[in-house]
């Protein structure tokens, strides 16, 4: 099987690319499996967007793996906040913070500005690179929805309870965190980029195990 590093330590993030990428036969690694040098993986993600956040993630990995690297970065982009939490969606609010805290914040925010609308689109950048650490590809997407006024479901992670997808606004409302898995990966920002990059992946996977 071929190997793919992604540059994430997120459970459930992981689980996704699995369940996405999996039909291609790819064993997946993650920097846990660096083991001793596990700590010295630590990318500082301080680009303006989601494109160079991924960028960063996977050129880091890339150099210490030795092998194709994926990183993903991902977030919320919020009408009434001017787009925030954005690129800080994973940290919004401080360390102190979990997932509901980080809703909870969010709500808070939203709930001072009742006027305006509760529009926002989840946005997935990835980035593949060689051994190298050169970019062998980019891809972003993105799925637009609006945001309830308290979360509802207890699957998925980060902001889904509050999510409710365009695509899904003529049926009854459901939050990403109440969808069946097969379902929010049609959907959803980081399945519809992993659709783009399977088409890519085993030609890429394959020139660099060529080089």
């Amino acid at each position: 099987m071929t190997e793919l590093w992604i540059a994430t330590g997120n459970a459930k993030k992981r689980a996704e690319l699995e369940r996405l990428l999996g039909p291609l036969g790819i064993t997946i690694r993650t920097p846990h499996d660096l083991r001793e040098r596990s700590s010295e993986y630590d990318p500082i993600e301080d680009q303006p967007d989601f494109a160079g956040n991924a960028r960063v993630k996977a050129t880091a990995l890339a150099r210490l793996c030795d092998g194709t690297t994926l990183a993903d970065d991902s977030g919320l982009c919020v009408d009434a906040l001017d787009g925030r939490p954005g690129v800080h969606s994973a940290r919004y609010g401080g360390p102190g913070l979990d997932d509901a805290g980080r809703v909870d914040r969010l709500l808070a925010e939203l709930a001072e500005q009742p006027d305006r609308p509760r529009t926002a689109r989840f946005v997935c950048s990835l980035c593949v690179c060689d051994a190298r650490g050169d970019v062998l590809a980019a891809i972003e997407e993105t799925c637009e929805g609006t945001l309830l006024t308290a979360p509802s479901g207890a699957g998925g992670f980060g902001y889904d309870p509050i999510f409710v997808a365009h695509d899904l606004r003529d049926e009854p409302v459901r939050s990403f965190a109440e969808l069946p898995a097969a379902e929010k990966d049609r959907i959803s920002h980081r399945g519809k980029a992993l659709r783009r990059l399977a088409a890519e992946l085993p030609a890429l996977l394959a020139r660099d195990a060529g080089r």
